[in-house]
């Protein structure tokens, strides 16, 4: 999948690592804003009980 990515981009290879840099920021912007912030009230990680004694 990289590699196919790689050969796709435009130019040189400066400025393949620059877009390559672009593309990861706003997959992780993208991760830390949107899916993420959607899915966890789906997760069970709130779901908490703790036995009494």
């Amino acid at each position: 999948m990289y590699v196919w990515i790689w050969r796709h981009l435009p130019g040189p290879v400066a400025a393949k690592l620059g877009q390559t840099l672009v593309l990861l920021l706003l997959v992780t912007a993208l991760l830390l804003f949107v899916i993420f912030p959607w899915i966890e009230p789906h997760l069970p990680i709130n779901q908490v009980t703790v036995p009494n004694k």
